[in-house]
């Protein structure tokens, strides 16, 4: 179980509308590239980030199949689709709508690029719901907030 002392966990950063979060990766997973919005939703600097794990930014609430079928799915050559909670430098968060692939060179593949927008509360809420009841039924660590 984790235990949330820290009232950050709790504040969320709307991803605006107009915005798109663009990321590349090495085939390893870390940051290669981040636009100006990923780093200003996500809290870092292009100095802190590039060279980072993409899981600098996997917020506890997400459950570990959702980033298995992730990896499984680009490794095969396809693109993955899916709403992911990331968690902000500040402990915040926010969720989005990823969209990521592989990108090709002379048809090998030389990178991942990951494309993020905005998602409606309600996709939230759903989403929320369903990654508590995964790690729920796997036995994956279950947060409890604590007011002190």
């Amino acid at each position: 179980m984790i235990e949330f002392t820290q009232s950050e966990f709790l504040v969320e950063t709307e991803v605006p509308q107009d915005e798109l979060i663009i990321s590349r990766t090495d085939l390893t997973g870390k940051i290669t590239y981040a636009n100006e919005t990923f780093c200003e939703i996500s809290g870092y600097s292009q100095d802190e980030i590039i060279g980072k794990p993409h899981s600098i930014v996997r917020h506890p609430d997400m459950p570990s199949a959702a980033f298995e079928d992730l990896w499984n799915t680009i490794k095969a050559g396809k693109q993955w689709k899916g709403i992911v909670k990331n968690l902000r430098k500040d402990k915040g968060f926010y969720w989005v709508e990823a969209l990521v692939s592989g990108v090709y060179k002379k048809g090998e593949l030389v990178e991942y690029k990951s494309l993020r927008s905005p998602v409606s509360y309600a996709t939230k809420l759903e989403y929320q719901k369903l990654y508590d009841k995964m790690r729920s039924e796997k036995n994956e660590r279950i947060r409890k907030i604590i007011y002190t």
